[in-house]
């Protein structure tokens, strides 16, 4: 409808119906507001109705005072303009915490062109109102600022109310580095890559294209996941770590409780990547210290026989049965007391030797009996790279579609084949950890992802690699970071691996360039007091916690994640590769070892290495050992219990020889009559609380020729 002559810029009273097919889509401008999907589709939809009542007061001030009301009478938000051109609040339903200002001014003084232009004559005579609305940094985390020129214009033949709108935001989308052109040395020259994979793909962007290929990934996935684990007995399956002989006095007095040592066959099944998986605790063969290797232990005689403590599939790598990058099923044969364990390098591995004897050894043999052998993860990873990068470059769904596929994609990858967390997995463990990281991951997109995935839309291959490369980094953390000399971050672990304090002194140091880097363009926005004082919160809480007695504060990886996602909430290229790392690496976490606590106690973190609990004292030495007394007649003592920790429940003494356990009791030496002569022997001892031994000593040595070594301190 025609606006009548007599309504001016300087009557403007009245009602104004929009006409949305003569005007611009205000989507993009109101998702910059932050203004949500839901109430965007809602004024896409309702027709808008204006109710102007324009007044002047007692002191010569314009006074402009619109009601908006939706189609259907809904009520809308209000507009009270006072043109004196000072800044006022407000808190908008619909906008937040803006602060506005308004006044009439001349249209040959408005600066913008856009602003200036296809005025009335009276509307030039009488001047515009220049309305601008900027958000309040002190209360809305989005960077805004509209600025609006109100007037007449004649639009198709009629004379109309018209406003012009300007609007910048500190959400910009960046220029594409591959869509843009380039000066050098005077010449210009245009890379056109964004634009011709955005012409290309247009086709395959189809919703219903989407929804087809979704199911058909699921079902694929499905059978590759069947292919992985349930071809095969669930029986035969043998993790990274497995062995036969546990360490220490695990296995009971003479070894019992490992029996039977000969005669028994078994086909087993190994997975990938085996000869990665280490020893993360010092462990005692005989004398010869092993550490963050895998454990091998002989391997060099002419059968290949391995002692019974040995890594089964990294000692079947070795062997030669299983290839290490597709894993691989082989049969295992017990073969009994072994003696003089041979060292040997082979396929990337070294074994260590030892010279005594041991009751329970194995061989291998290819196994003839399993079939679907081959480990799946590195094909899988292949598709699911495939997968994603399809996401990125072809099908373009939103940013949000694109972004909870990135989450279930790398989520089950991790579950099911990059790390589960047995073999085959427990599915029941996943799904308990997929519903609370779903939640978690909610959050990173409300606080992060939305504010930084979108702005690439129109850089489908700059997005792939923003956000494709650091993602499948963190979600192969287990494999991207083993090389990196450090398993956990607490003291005793940094301090033990050689090169971990080196190591975190140079994360550190990282991370410290890249906090100085998100603080200025956080400090740009206006809200880095705001980021201060929660990140000054959490420091504190993480305080109070670390200083609860009995207890340790553990920082997991998804914790790390969790703390650094909000600082990525901007729309920028290194946030957009911080928010793929963070949101790989939670993922592989949790997926992999599930919300584990922040707090564990000392006997948490100790896993197999030594508790700390009291050593018993050898009476026997290289002084008191008398060579020249045959092993028959030969026996070894150590000291009493002190009384003090008598009453803490200590009550007898666990003895290891050749690193089986062969006594267990109260007495205070023991015989050597039993053990063969002409080899040598290590003696280890601790004390027993209740039947549990504690920490054993360092091994006491007796070499062929009747030299005893004396244990070096501490514990073994």
């Amino acid at each position: 409808m025609a606006a009548p002559p007599n309504v001016t810029t300087k009557a403007m009273s009245g009602k104004f119906i929009m006409n949305k097919s003569l005007s611009d889509s205000a989507d993009e401008i109101l998702r910059l507001q932050g203004v949500s999907w839901f109430k965007r589709r809602a004024i896409s939809v309702f027709t808008l109705t204006l109710s102007v009542k324009h007044t002047t007061d007692e002191a010569g001030v314009e006074h402009i005072d619109i009601d908006q009301t939706l189609s259907g009478g809904i009520s809308g938000t209000s507009e009270d303009r006072i043109l004196d051109w000072e800044e006022r609040d407000d808190d908008d339903d619909i906008f937040g915490a803006v602060i506005g200002k308004s006044r009439r001014i001349a249209v040959e003084e408005v600066a913008d062109e856009f602003l200036k232009k296809d005025w009335t004559q009276d509307t030039i005579d009488d001047g515009v109102v220049l309305a601008v609305a900027r958000s309040n940094p002190s209360k809305n985390k989005l960077t805004w600022t509209a600025e609006q020129t109100w007037g007449f214009s004649v639009v198709n033949g009629e004379r109309r109310y018209v406003r012009h709108t300007t609007f910048t935001s500190s959400d910009k989308k960046p220029i594409p580095l591959l869509g843009r052109t380039y000066n050098f040395r005077g010449h210009a020259f245009t890379i056109a890559v964004e634009p011709t994979v955005l012409r290309l793909t247009r086709p395959f962007t189809a919703a219903w294209l989407f929804v087809t290929l979704v199911p058909a990934y699921i079902i694929a996935f499905a059978f590759l996941t069947r292919a992985q684990w349930f071809l095969t007995p669930s029986s035969s399956f043998v993790d990274c770590t497995s062995v036969f002989w546990t360490q220490n006095a695990g296995c009971g007095l003479n070894g019992e409780l490992c029996a039977p040592f000969t005669n028994v066959s078994f086909d087993f099944r190994c997975p990938a990547q085996c000869s990665s998986v280490v020893l993360q605790n010092p462990r005692l063969v005989g004398n010869v210290e092993v550490d963050f290797v895998p454990l091998l232990v002989g391997g060099g005689d002419s059968q290949r026989t391995y002692r019974a403590d040995s890594f089964i599939c990294a000692s079947a790598v070795q062997a030669g049965f299983i290839s290490d990058s597709t894993g691989g099923c082989a049969s295992l044969q017990l073969v009994g007391n072994f003696t003089n364990y041979l060292s040997i390098s082979a396929f990337g591995l070294t074994s260590i030797g030892f010279p005594s004897n041991f009751p329970m050894s194995f061989q291998f043999s290819p196994s003839s009996v399993l079939t679907h052998c081959t480990d799946l993860r590195n094909p899988v990873l292949a598709f699911n790279i495939l997968i994603t990068c399809a996401l990125f470059l072809v099908l373009r769904p939103k940013a949000i579609v694109t972004y909870w596929c990135l989450v279930c994609i790398g989520f089950w990858h991790i579950a099911l084949f990059s790390q589960p967390q047995a073999t085959p997995p427990p599915l029941d463990v996943a799904f308990g950890a997929f519903l609370p990281a779903l939640f978690v991951c909610y959050a990173f997109w409300r606080v992060a992802v939305r504010f930084t995935m979108p702005v690439f839309a129109n850089a489908p291959f700059e997005s792939m690699i923003w956000y494709l490369a650091p993602y499948w980094t963190g979600v192969l953390t287990n494999l991207t970071m083993a090389q990196i000399p450090i398993d956990r971050l607490t003291p005793q672990d940094i301090m033990q691996q050689p090169g971990g304090l080196v190591a975190l002194i140079i994360i550190i140091l990282v991370l410290l360039v890249i906090a100085i880097n998100q603080v200025r363009v956080i400090r740009k926005t206006g809200y880095l007091p705001y980021y201060l004082g929660w990140h000054v919160i959490g420091g504190l809480v993480v305080l109070v916690l670390a200083l609860l007695p009995g207890l340790e504060f553990r920082l997991h990886h998804y914790i790390i994640s969790m703390a650094l996602f909000p600082g990525t909430g901007f729309p920028t290229r290194l946030s957009a590769i911080y928010q793929g790392f963070l949101l790989g690496m939670f993922l592989n976490d949790v997926a992999a070892f599930g919300f584990d606590s922040i707090l564990q106690t000392a006997a948490d973190l100790v896993r197999d290495g030594p508790t700390g609990s009291p050593l018993p004292t050898f009476l026997t030495n290289s002084s008191t050992y008398n060579a020249a007394v045959t092993l028959a007649n030969q026996t070894i003592s150590w000291a009493g219990i002190p009384s003090d920790l008598v009453n803490q429940g200590w009550n007898g003494f666990s003895l290891l020889v050749d690193d089986v356990e062969l006594y267990t009791g109260t007495a205070l030496n023991y015989s050597l009559a039993a053990i063969e002569a002409g080899l040598p022997h290590f003696f280890r001892l601790a004390y027993v609380n209740n039947g549990a031994p504690g920490d054993f000593t360092m091994p006491a040595t007796l070499w062929p020729n009747g030299t005893w070594v004396d244990p070096l301190p501490g514990p073994s």
